[in-house]
């Protein structure tokens, strides 16, 4: 997946996740201060993704991504390895 394509998934997944298709989701995008979601959420988020994506995503690796842009590089990353 490219980089654009993991961002539309991402972006796809969010919007359905808040009940909110007309949410405006930008890499800039922060998870907890544009969109609310704490890190309940965020770990609901990420189960999902790596069910969506059939990857192992470590909470470890997943502590210090703040914005929608920093999840796209990582998931491109490990999409590739």
């Amino acid at each position: 997946m490219t980089n654009d394509e993991i961002f539309d998934k991402l972006s796809a997944l969010m919007k359905e996740q808040l009940h909110n298709e007309s949410l405006k989701v930008t890499k800039q995008t922060t998870f907890h201060d544009d969109l609310g979601i704490d890190s309940i959420a965020l770990v609901e988020f990420i189960i999902r993704l790596e069910d969506e994506l059939n990857l192992d995503i470590p909470d470890e690796d997943i502590e210090d991504i703040q914005t929608i842009g920093e999840l796209v590089d990582y998931l491109e990353l490990k999409l590739k390895s």
